[in-house]
């Protein structure tokens, strides 16, 4: 009996947007290219449940005909190419033909489109790739599509989508790649009924600005300084921060040809150019735009399209490097004036000095990967000779915790080594305890770290936090993606002891704190809370407790240079050795060290 056979469209497509539609955001990017496509000026976004319940797109682009609104819903139905070679001219974001088929696999999908010439529009609805309704409507000129009910067929996918404040973040991040991108169409992202981003058509760094920006914070884009560079190859143009601007949470985006990608080798070029101006674990932002021909890259490697390929990697990573060095040379010899945000400024013209266009000399005999004396990633070492041989029986895979020596089985304190014994500060650092081992050298902040990381924890299980009132409440000011961060951490930020309420739909009124930050100001705590989140990744309960819990313990620990009583020492080192693990922090960090009685003894 024959066993092979056709699987039906509507399961080719469900399997199809297995890779296509991987969530909410994913929805969102295809459709906003897709009005972009169609040369939309003006782009409407509404959210409902984080894209669960509904996501709808509305454009004011050219429209569609009866036929075309019809046949845009089959599998590789596309305006964009005919004929393979069409992959190597590409200047639209689409091209395969495979989202909204796709799309209405897996979702409820009704769509009204009109182009200008038609008096009528055409309005057709489809569930689960059948089509269910098609008629004529009256519309306005452009492309209203209502996706419904995502993955409403298929609940396994729908399970594990995560929490909506997540789902919501994701949406956030892929609009922030498109609306960077086409500064010069307005945008705007409605979220259960809440305006969440208005952005007016203007210039790249006024787009910038809208995005990150705060009205009442210093002006972002103050911070950045031009790059501009043109080569046969390829064009350079946007923004790169100012070397003292350089913070742990950076802004990082790279767009070519319109087009948001992702790009590790190119970002090691930006870092290239940043040598030895950067504080360790800070990093530079930027926003870098690249316009290259399109015969000289690949877009067609991922269904995302966020990979792109180069033909020539080399030679472009060497002009990207030489074009922010040149921008941050002329920052530091002489700075520029930010006009987007200036008045008027009368500017005189010396007509004896002509303008000089400034010129960027490209090795193309360089290759960093030949040449031996030009290191790129300095981190990498050679593979050594034999490398096979090195793991000759080696009986299981090598895990990072496996580098870390074990400690040992008797430790290093016991509680009869406090009673028993005097205990010394040095140098406001470090806590001395004299044990029969020898003697054990304490960093004194880092053990208070770990105290009370163990402490916030248990208040946040237990829900027994102390609050103290604050005289005058702070206003927070945030970003719609840290608003919506925020919401999402908020009952565990009041459960360890935060008052906060939302004040507008961009800040938060603060009107207690923790009794252990009553001294500090909580601003730039919860920012750093925020930032951690989601630096970090933290889309579970456990995972943004655990953000939390580490950096109050950070804030909240004594500082280095703080002189301690030997009482309060003695009652640390008691705290401390009653946690089930006090030899690190919670990040790994070494909390005590043993100097043993013969280590002392060779040094005499």
């Amino acid at each position: 009996m024959d066993i092979i056979h056709l699987l039906p469209d509507s399961v080719a497509n469900q399997i199809a947007a297995g890779e296509v539609i991987q969530r909410p955001a994913s929805c969102l990017k295809e459709l906003v290219e897709n009005s972009l496509d169609a040369k939309a000026k003006r782009i409407q976004v509404i959210v409902r449940d984080a894209g669960r319940t509904l996501l709808q797109v509305i454009d004011d682009g050219i429209g569609m005909s009866e036929m075309d609104a019809r046949l845009a819903f089959e599998r590789h139905a596309t305006s964009k190419i005919r004929e393979a070679q069409d992959l190597f001219s590409l200047r639209t974001m689409g091209f395969r033909g495979e989202a909204l088929a796709s799309i209405c696999a897996v979702a409820q999908v009704e769509m009204t489109t009109r182009r200008a010439e038609d008096e009528t529009g055409t309005l057709i609805e489809i569930q689960g790739s059948e089509v269910v309704r098609q008629e004529v409507c009256a519309c306005p000129v452009g492309t209203n599509i209502k996706v419904s009910n995502l993955f409403f067929n298929v609940p396994v996918r729908r399970k594990f989508l995560k929490t909506d404040q997540t789902e919501l973040r994701n949406l956030l991040t892929e609009f922030y790649h498109i609306v960077l991108v086409y500064p010069k169409v307005s945008f705007t992202f409605v979220h259960n009924d809440e305006i969440l981003l208005e952005l007016p058509a203007g210039t790249e760094k006024q787009r910038i600005e809208a995005v990150f920006g705060n009205p009442k914070r210093n002006v972002y884009t103050s911070a950045f300084v031009d790059v501009a560079t043109d080569t046969d190859l390829v064009s350079i143009h946007g923004f790169v921060v100012k070397p003292e601007n350089a913070t742990r949470k950076a802004e990082q985006y790279f767009f070519v040809n319109g087009r948001y990608m992702r790009h590790p080798y190119f970002q090691k070029a930006v870092l290239t150019a940043y040598s030895g101006m950067l504080a360790n674990d800070y990093q530079p932002s930027f926003f870098l735009y690249f316009t290259i021909n399109p015969e000289a890259i690949d877009v067609n490697i991922h269904p995302t399209k966020t990979e792109i390929k180069f033909a020539d990697e080399q030679t472009i990573f060497q002009i990207l490097m030489a074009a922010v060095r040149e921008a941050l040379g002329k920052f530091t010899l002489a700075p520029t004036i930010d006009f987007d945000t200036s008045g008027q400024i009368d500017i005189p013209v010396l007509h004896d000095q002509p303008v000089v266009q400034p010129q960027v000399t490209v090795d193309h005999s360089y290759n960093p990967f030949k040449k031996r004396d030009t290191v790129i990633y300095p981190d990498r070492q050679p593979a050594p000779r034999h490398w096979e041989t090195l793991y000759e029986g080696l009986q299981k895979t090598e895990r990072l915790t496996d580098r870390i020596p074990a400690e040992p089985e008797e430790p290093l304190l016991h509680a009869a080594d406090l009673e028993s014994c005097a205990l010394w500060q040095y140098g406001g650092k470090y806590i001395l305890v004299p044990t029969q081992q020898g003697l054990v050298l304490v960093n004194q902040h880092r053990a208070h770290v770990a105290i009370l990381h163990a402490r916030f924890i248990d208040q946040i299980r237990l829900t027994q936090g102390a609050m103290q009132q604050l005289l005058f409440p702070e206003v927070l000011s945030l970003s719609p993606e840290d608003m919506v961060l925020l919401e999402q951490i908020a009952d565990d930020l009041r459960t360890i002891g935060f008052d906060i309420e939302q004040l507008s739909p961009d800040s938060y009124s603060i009107q207690g704190v923790p009794a252990q930050l009553i001294n500090q100001s909580p601003i730039p705590i919860l920012q750093h809370i925020l930032s951690q989140v989601r630096e970090r990744g933290a889309d579970t309960p456990t995972e943004w407790r655990e953000q939390i819990a580490r950096t109050m313990a950070e804030s909240a620990a004594i500082p280095y240079g703080k002189t301690l009583t030997e009482t309060e020492m003695r009652d640390m080192m008691q705290r401390l050795i009653a946690l089930p693990q006090y030899r690190r922090t919670p990040e790994g960090k070494i909390i005590l060290s043993l100097l043993s009685d013969d280590e002392i003894s060779k040094r005499f």
